[in-house]
């Protein structure tokens, strides 16, 4: 087995001692031009690789990053992920994924062993509200800590999010405008942070004006399985619904395909709203109406803040709020009132 080079062996060959290797190969300030470029090629033809868990030991930094999401196959976190994964090669920083499978135990588990990897920050999508003690293990752990998906002004922990109440009472106000009166809305689990503010927002903006609606609201599995099901009983339940607004894109899909197979039309005999507006909404039969969210954008910006706290620049809490808008498909229309 061939032996592993090191810094050592090239400052041997290269004529220099081991801190002007270190810092001609780091690229900083006080390495003649000629002495950075011999000490790289000689690096390069010996086939040098630096040992990134030694310069962590001496640096304090890993240059690695972690993200816990709920569910990867859900494509909204494909696209975070990618958004979070531009940003940390920006900032020179490898990203670790992981995947909660909505269990908050795993959540946890998952939070421990990079804490154990010695990652400079952890951006997580925190399904479910974290206990007492969660907190207190998070804030005390010494590592900067940003929850995606979570509206906390007054949380120790830097926050970042859409304006999931204002999208939930743009799908609302969106079908009212339709002439909509048995209205629908599928969400996920009860105390799924983003989605409690979008059916908040929902059910708040139906409540208010002259004629106000009181809309079914149904409480699943927030994936493509749980809007078949929870379309299923709402079917079975409530056959004159004439909208349904889902929580996200995925049970959109989901609900979508229920109604196709119980016969309904789509946006003839239903109409039906999503919320993210991933790209295969605009590609589905018919293309989904839907509340845009800046998927790629909060990715991005919640790598960047963590970024920041890790560099010991300005560590005191930030919580950012993306705007929604609405985009107008062809999956919903207007009633003959």
């Amino acid at each position: 087995m061939q032996k592993e080079v090191t810094i050592g062996d090239v400052a041997r060959e290269s004529g220099v001692n081991v801190s002007t290797v270190s810092r001609a190969l780091s690229g900083v300030y006080g390495v003649h031009v000629q002495t950075r470029e011999r000490v790289r090629a000689v690096a390069e033809r010996m086939g040098y690789r630096p040992n990134r868990v030694a310069r962590s030991l001496v640096t304090g930094r890993s240059h690695t990053l972690a993200l816990i999401v709920s569910d990867i196959r859900n494509p909204f976190f494909a696209e975070v992920a990618r958004g979070a994964e531009d940003a940390a090669r920006a900032g020179s920083c490898d990203l670790i994924l992981c995947n909660s499978d909505l269990d908050n135990a795993k959540q946890m588990q998952y939070v421990e062993s990079l804490l154990e990897k010695r990652v400079d920050g952890i951006l997580m999508n925190s399904v479910w509200a974290l206990d007492k003690k969660q907190q207190q293990r998070l804030a005390t752990c010494g590592v900067p800590i940003v929850l995606l998906n979570r509206a906390a002004p007054r949380s120790a922990f830097c926050t970042i999010t859409a304006d999931n109440e204002q999208g939930g009472a743009l799908a609302a106000d969106y079908l009212r405008s339709l002439g909509h009166r048995r209205i629908a809305h599928l969400s996920g689990p009860k105390r799924h942070g983003n989605m409690t503010g979008r059916t908040a927002g929902f059910v708040r903006a139906l409540a208010a004006g002259p004629r106000p609606i009181t809309p079914v609201v149904l409480y699943g599995s927030n994936s493509f399985a749980g809007g078949i099901e929870l379309t299923r009983k709402l079917i079975a339940a409530h056959p004159d619904i004439t909208a349904i607004f889902a929580a996200n894109d995925i049970m959109a899909f989901g609900a979508i395909r229920e109604l196709i197979q119980a016969g309904r039309r789509i946006p003839d005999d239903v109409s039906v709203i999503g919320f993210d507006d991933i790209e295969l909404a605009s590609v589905v039969h018919p293309p989904l109406t839907t509340i845009h969210q800046p998927i790629h954008e909060i990715g991005k910006a919640a790598v960047e803040i963590l970024l920041r706290l890790a560099g010991g620049v300005n560590k005191a809490p930030e919580h950012r709020l993306f705007g929604v808008s609405l985009v107008e498909r062809q999956s919903c229309k207007r009633l003959n009132t």
